[in-house]
């Protein structure tokens, strides 16, 4: 629950306009996009990330609770990193697989649930061929 209550301080806060330095001075730094839409989109998926852009404040705590709720698996009232790694791993893997039903209905012209190598050649260059 100490992690919720923080996450519960944090936005009401409110949404931040810029990017702050995460990391301890001389401390080993990763590489990130600016901004914290990806980290957004990393923690809760793409278009769960584009929800909570259009949510209120009290909405957004409230939809965020729910979900720390659903990360601590083990109900103990605390998020572990084994914990915040499952779920990201869990929204990053539904991501890819929303993805690839996007593409393969695109490049499936004849819709048959195969695409050929005709099929690929045109969804990918087009017009160039």
């Amino acid at each position: 629950r100490a992690l919720l209550a923080l996450l519960l301080a944090a936005g009401a806060l409110g949404k931040p306009t810029v990017r702050q330095e995460r990391a301890r001075p001389g401390a080993a730094q990763h590489e990130d996009r600016p901004g914290f839409q990806y980290d957004h989109e990393a923690f809760l998926g793409k278009e769960e990330a584009r929800s909570f852009d259009q949510l209120s404040p009290e909405e957004s705590r409230e939809r965020l609770g729910k979900i720390v709720d659903r990360i601590d698996d083990n109900k103990d009232g605390y998020i572990t990193t084994e914990e915040l790694k499952t779920w990201i791993k869990r929204v990053q893997k539904r991501y890819i697989y929303e993805n690839v039903a996007k593409v393969w209905k695109d490049y499936d012209l004849n819709k048959d649930d195969k695409i050929a190598w005709e099929e690929y050649k045109q969804a990918t260059y087009g017009y160039y061929l």
